[in-house]
């Protein structure tokens, strides 16, 4: 019985990771998804978000991730990222203003503001806060 699986994480821009693992973690957009080896075939768009990939050492690696598609097959799991980063990669300062910016602009205070542009910008900076939150949170244990 096969106990890993092969992981894949691309992006627009660079391979983020490639590998085996015991766990994938994704953000779908009907919710939270957990893939084992042997789970069934499955494709779903992903939200922002994170991925988070335990490797057969027990290693926990986190990704950032601005949407895109998670492929499942038996022994294979690929994510298509739209554009994505490690979590440790992450620029907190840069999330906070943007959540900023997109919080001020939907609130009315930017008369020419795009709505679904800033609320795609709320949804991104958010993301990527929780996926350096959950990074913080594994590194505590």
């Amino acid at each position: 019985m096969t106990t890993t699986l092969r992981i894949d994480i691309v992006s627009a821009e660079a391979a983020l990771f490639s590998g085996e693992a015991t766990l994938v973690v994704a953000t779908g957009e009907m919710g939270e998804l957990g893939i084992t080896p042997r789970h069934a075939p499955l494709i779903t768009r992903l939200k922002p978000g994170y991925v988070e990939v335990e490797q057969a050492d027990g290693q926990r690696q986190q990704f950032y991730i601005s949407g895109g598609i998670l492929e499942v097959q038996p022994q294979v799991v690929s994510v298509l990222a739209d554009s994505g980063l490690r979590a440790a990669d992450l620029d907190e300062a840069a999330a906070q203003q943007a959540r900023k910016e997109a919080e001020t602009a939907l609130a009315g205070a930017a008369p020419h503001a795009d709505v679904s542009a800033e609320q795609r910008k709320l949804a991104e900076s958010l993301a990527q806060l929780q996926a350096l939150e959950r990074m913080r949170r594994y590194l505590k244990h």
